[in-house]
């Protein structure tokens, strides 16, 4: 592929690596809600109109409390589920400040950080949110998906296996990995993580649509329509499908004409 083209590739594949990051550092709270991206309790309103409505209240439980590490996590969530990343940044730094050993607090924080793009302190937070001799597969698959950011992606995919080795093909380490090939380019490899990770009884739906962009980048356009369209209401495949001819269609104009890179609207939007 052109470097543009490949830019484009890089664009998509970028937004679902932060979409993962926001699934894969859920280690935060070990609640039964981890792999959905909970940090609060698991009755927390999930839609975004949802945190909206409750923005006032869980400021307001915060500031009566700040030391109050579940309150502080809470309002972060709700704050970056609104787009005010900037200040969920600030409540878990004070979070932090106040709670230094407390590591939900520090994954929340780490997790802050890189939604915010401030990779480098997003993983020296990380860092100290598990420790060696008891690791968190959480933790270490946020960890491959801010260093897939960074461009770092050997040492992402390490962090990958680390996590496969404690909790193995569990799918969001798996779309991860099939993620970080997909930005170097390693098509094959990136479709064999992808596969994996969707025939998982818990896959998220984003894995399916990467797998389904993976498959037509090599040209097999007939079945990247069908794995994108598979098992979804008309409406949805439909959606899923225009998407995708979508994506298809800029990359083969970037590779026939040189234009400008699609950008893709994000993925978690």
């Amino acid at each position: 592929m052109r470097p543009q083209s490949v830019r484009a590739a890089r664009l998509l594949a970028s937004a679902a690596v932060a979409v993962a990051l926001a699934l894969s550092a859920a280690g935060c709270k070990t609640t039964g809600d981890d792999v959905t991206g909970s940090i609060g309790a698991s009755s927390a309103p999930r839609s975004e109109a949802d945190w909206r409505g409750s923005l006032d209240a869980l400021g307001a439980r915060y500031r009566a409390n700040p030391g109050d590490a579940d309150a502080a996590m809470d309002y972060a969530r709700a704050l970056r589920a609104t787009e005010q990343r900037a200040q969920a940044v600030a409540v878990l730094q004070q979070a932090s400040i106040r709670n230094p050993h407390n590591m939900k607090i520090l994954g929340a924080y780490g997790r802050a950080l890189a939604d915010a793009g401030d990779y480098r302190e997003a993983l020296d937070a990380l860092s100290r949110a598990h420790t060696p001799d008891n690791p968190d597969w959480r933790i270490l698959n946020a960890q491959g998906a801010v260093l897939d950011q960074m461009g770092r992606h050997g040492e992402a995919r390490r962090h990958y296996s680390a996590a496969l080795k404690i909790v193995p093909n569990e799918p969001s380490v798996l779309s991860n990995l099939g993620l970080s090939y997909l930005l170097e380019k390693d098509l094959k490899r990136a479709e064999a993580a992808l596969r994996k990770a969707t025939v998982q009884p818990n896959a998220n739906p984003k894995a399916r649509q990467n797998l389904a962009l993976v498959v037509g980048l090599q040209g097999r356009f007939a079945e990247a329509e069908k794995i994108a369209g598979a098992d979804l209401p008309e409406r949805e495949a439909a959606a899923n499908v225009a998407y995708l001819r979508q994506m298809l269609a800029q990359h083969s104009g970037l590779k026939n004409k040189g234009g400008p890179p699609y950008v893709p609207p994000d993925p978690g939007a």
